[in-house]
């Protein structure tokens, strides 16, 4: 049998037409986004292993090969969110979907329909131990958030927008924006613990302020920092606000506020000290850092108060959004 092999002539277009057609493949190829959903640790890591068809034996290599498929995919320009992926919940919902969950086609289909609906990070070239930390915060965000969301409803019982629990929202708005015009210029790392049916909740505000501008917000942190504090106040339950702040040329300062009678009591100095530079976990002193002043808290009028200034509320948002 004669073998054939196909000639282009150097003025023909068949060459032409192929290399055309596979630079259109590449630009589709970076606008089609792509979501990796990564085993965080050792031991969602081993929970996979009992699956054949999972390649990886060693958890060190699988993130060092992951980190090589996230860099190959930045460099062709497509977009990547990186989820977290979680066994138990695949083992679920393979049995929901009615699926062998030993096959690659399942935990693709897992990651697309559940993990790429969680909690996400988006891939810009940093090392993979810092995405993980991002990775881990947003999905303890997440929980924080749905936790505090549920016992605030369960708070709230009648659903109107004049409930306990939407009241309570309202309020922690309130004091949130209160605290950051209070506390002036700089950079502002605002803790809220608040200890709801035996659970600790804690939420996080960063933000800076400059001048007379007021504080930027990140919609995601105000919401669950509200939430978190506006359980506290609908279930009455202890809790409290660590304000830390700093400024060019100055010091950081601390300052305080405990949960009371549902608004913020400001600490003396020596209560944020004492709250500052106690160990959480053993109640033993702690050393305070060099550099850093505890202050008082700031009175915060509540909103009821005969003299309270008007102040703007954050938009009352109810959804959680993805980083």
């Amino acid at each position: 049998m004669a073998h054939t092999t196909q000639h282009t002539t150097p003025g023909g277009t068949q060459g032409g037409t192929h290399r055309r057609e596979r630079t259109a493949r590449r630009a589709l190829r970076r606008e089609a986004p792509s979501t990796v959903a990564l085993l965080a640790d050792e031991e969602d890591f081993a929970a996979m292993r009992q699956y054949a068809s999972f390649a990886f034996d060693d958890h060190t290599a699988y993130l060092r090969q992951t980190e090589g498929l996230l860099r190959m995919l930045a460099s062709q320009g497509v977009h990547t969110s990186i989820a977290l992926f979680d066994p138990v919940e695949y083992e679920e919902f393979c049995a929901d979907s009615g699926i062998d969950p030993d096959t690659s086609a399942a935990r693709t289909r897992y990651t697309a329909e559940v993990a790429a609906a969680g909690p996400a990070v988006t891939y810009e070239g940093q090392p993979l131990d810092q995405l993980l930390k991002r990775l881990i915060g947003a999905a303890e965000q997440q929980a924080t958030w749905e936790y505090a969301t549920a016992l605030l409803s369960r708070a709230g019982g009648c659903g109107c927008s004049d409930d306990p629990g939407h009241a309570a929202f309202r309020r922690a708005q309130t004091a949130l924006r209160r605290l950051l015009t209070a506390a002036g210029p700089g950079s502002h790392h605002v803790v809220c613990s608040v200890m709801a049916s035996s659970v600790p909740l804690v939420a996080v505000v960063h933000t800076e302020a400059t001048g007379e501008r007021p504080a930027d917000l990140d919609g995601t942190e105000a919401l669950i920092f509200s939430t978190v504090l506006a359980c506290g106040i609908a279930t009455d339950s202890p809790g409290g606000i660590v304000l830390r702040t700093s400024a060019p040329g100055s010091p950081d300062t601390v300052r305080g506020w405990s949960l009371h009678q549902g608004w913020l009591r400001p600490l003396s100095e020596a209560e944020v000290f004492s709250a500052y530079c106690t160990d959480a976990d053993t109640g033993e002193p702690v050393p305070p850092e060099h550099g850093v002043e505890y202050r008082p808290g700031i009175p915060l009028p509540a909103p009821d108060a005969p003299d309270a200034p008007d102040a703007p509320d954050a938009p009352e948002t109810t959804d959680l959004e993805g980083e």
